[in-house]
């Protein structure tokens, strides 16, 4: 089976554009071949193939047993054998070389299939041992190919995706554009790219302030967290490792310059820096950001911070749809409740009254029977709003769904209701 320029420049070409090493090409296609014929052709379990390294050529060998008396597959008689080893004798074995026509069309077939394979999984462990390492790395690269909303990238001659939902929803990219993303894993197993990016993670939020603010880089401000609305908000909780330094001005940068830098990235998705505190109470005040003169109470029976802002500030502190509360309810761990002030008349305050002398189990319970009645739920789901801080029908019209009923744990028909009479109830105010 002579080598020729072709098969030469197949190999040259596996070896020097796909980066496979020659030697694992080489073995690849020995085995293959092997194995092929021995499935496919009247071979026996001891057929080799072997390549010559400097020609190419490939030659196979079978292993006979030799026999004057016996006849059969597998059997050369005294006469032959010699021909191949001149001292061969009764009961010996013999290699015998093979001619390439012996493996057969569909020993040959077989063998193209494996050795693709083979060299498809050599690529792919060439990919994840060049990147293992670098997961938590933003990598640039090229669009190269774009399936459903999928995002196919290379990296220098190693192909990647960005899977749809590791995706900035909104964003577009076409073929030849530039893309930068985050590392965030390798595998060396199953099909496809080995390499998977993100744009939509928390991470990739904290690997662009490492790149782009020295502090962090330089480990005198830690990101504490990240926690992200991608395309729309990400709030980032940071603290000063070293004395006297404002790790959110640090952040920031100068007139906002490392900042915007991160938020043109994230096209220009909206970025809250907050300073982040052991204190409940005061990282609650920073992570509700842009909110502000809040009046914060903790209960820490139900892991919850009561917040209380000014009249016609409730539904900035809740943010479009919820957003800012429950960003900051995942910044600092807590579950937050934000009501307005008595002035707004728009809580369960205003109806139930001012009880100063009332302990909090007593205005607990007066809440939970208020919502119960006017939401036309049982006292249980009402109980569960009120410890999730659900206190006002504006509040969990302002509040996403899906949200909202993570929260809860109610189920879509209790959650329907209260939806409903909640938007009775504001309607019936408006007019």
């Amino acid at each position: 089976m002579a080598a020729n320029a072709e098969f030469a420049a197949v190999i040259g070409y596996l070896e020097r554009d796909r980066g496979v090493d020659r030697e694992t090409i080489l073995q690849a296609i020995e085995s293959s071949v092997a194995q092929a014929a021995r499935k496919n052709t009247r071979v026996s379990a001891d057929f080799t193939v072997k390549i010559d390294r400097d020609t190419l050529e490939i030659k196979a060998w079978d292993v006979f047993a030799v026999s004057d008396t016996e006849r059969g597959p597998g059997i050369v008689t005294v006469e032959q054998a010699r021909r191949f080893a001149p001292d061969a004798q009764e009961g010996d074995t013999v290699r015998v070389p093979l001619p390439a026509s012996k493996l057969g069309r569909i020993a040959a077939q077989t063998a193209k299939q494996t050795i693709m394979q083979k060299i498809r999984d050599a690529e792919r462990a060439n990919v994840y041992n060049a990147f293992k390492d670098r997961v938590g790395d933003i990598v640039t690269g090229t669009v190269k190919m774009l399936a459903r909303r999928d995002i196919y990238v290379e990296l220098n001659k190693t192909e990647a995706v960005l899977p749809a939902k590791e995706s900035i929803p909104m964003e577009r990219y076409e073929i030849g554009d530039v893309i930068r993303a985050y590392v965030k894993s390798v595998q060396n197993d199953g099909a496809g790219p080995a390499v998977t990016l993100s744009r939509a993670c928390p991470e990739f939020v904290k690997a662009l302030f490492r790149l782009e603010v020295a502090e962090v880089a330089d480990g005198e401000v830690e990101v504490v967290a990240v926690v992200r609305d991608p395309g729309r908000r990400s709030k980032v909780a940071v603290r000063a490792l070293v004395p006297g330094l404002d790790a959110v001005a640090a952040c920031v940068g100068s007139r906002g310059v490392r900042v915007h830098n991160i938020v043109r990235e994230l096209n220009n998705e909206k970025l809250d820096v907050v300073g982040y505190s052991d204190d409940p109470l005061v990282y609650a005040r920073e992570a509700l950001k842009p909110a502000k003169d809040l009046t914060l109470t903790l209960d820490e029976r139900t892991h919850t911070v009561h917040a209380t802002v000014p009249a016609g500030k409730l539904s900035q502190a809740i943010g479009q749809r919820g957003q800012n509360v429950r960003l900051a309810s995942q910044l600092t761990g807590w579950k937050i409740s934000i009501t307005e002030s008595q002035e707004a008349g728009a809580t369960i305050d205003d109806v139930l009254g001012p009880v100063p002398t009332e302990t909090f189990q007593d205005q607990r319970a007066k809440m939970v029977s208020d919502l119960s009645a006017m939401l036309g739920v049982s006292d249980d789901a009402a109980e569960r709003l009120v410890d999730c801080g659900f206190h006002s029908p504006e509040g969990i019209l302002a509040t996403e769904r899906a949200y909202f009923q993570s929260q809860t744990g109610l189920d879509d028909a209790t959650v329907n209701t209260i939806c409903e009479h909640a938007q009775a109830i504001v309607d019936e105010k408006g007019e």
